[in-house]
């Protein structure tokens, strides 16, 4: 299995964000560019970072869902190339949310996701949160540290 992406071309100079696979799935179902739209909302450069254990859960679904979840999960894979790939250690009582909550919580860096449920336990442990408003821009929760 090949989980090493290319680095992201000037990404000392850009804003470190976690990718939730929630939020990768958002141009196969809205038609929306998130990278353009990230830089867009931040008014910055963006360094997308894709945790290795939300990139296999994409994968999973790719290969395993129902014909129309593995199209949009095949689109997605190709789409999270734009992302920059980080190897992460995962225990097997730690869901994928756990993954990115004590990741964002260690760098000090935003999210993006449209999972409620992972958008609150963020909140409560004040990180930024990138999300889908109105099914047609993306809005932040929070600011950047």
């Amino acid at each position: 299995m090949k989980l090493e992406f290319e680095p992201t071309a000037g990404k000392n100079l850009a804003v470190k964000v976690i990718v939730d696979s929630s939020f990768l799935f958002i141009p196969s179902q809205f038609r929306m560019d998130i990278y353009e739209e990230m830089e867009s909302l931040l008014a910055q450069r963006v360094d997308p970072v894709l945790l290795s254990p939300i990139y296999q859960e994409i994968q999973k679904l790719a290969e395993s869902s129902a014909p129309r979840m593995k199209q949009h999960a095949s689109l997605t894979l190709k789409l999270a190339q734009k992302c920059r790939l980080i190897q992460v250690e995962r225990s097997d009582e730690e869901t994928c949310d756990d993954v990115i909550v004590r990741v964002a919580e260690e760098w000090h860096c935003p999210v993006a996701t449209n999972d409620g449920t992972l958008r609150r336990r963020l909140r409560n442990i004040n990180v930024p949160v990138i999300y889908l408003r109105q099914k047609s821009h993306l809005e932040m929760e929070g600011g950047l540290y």
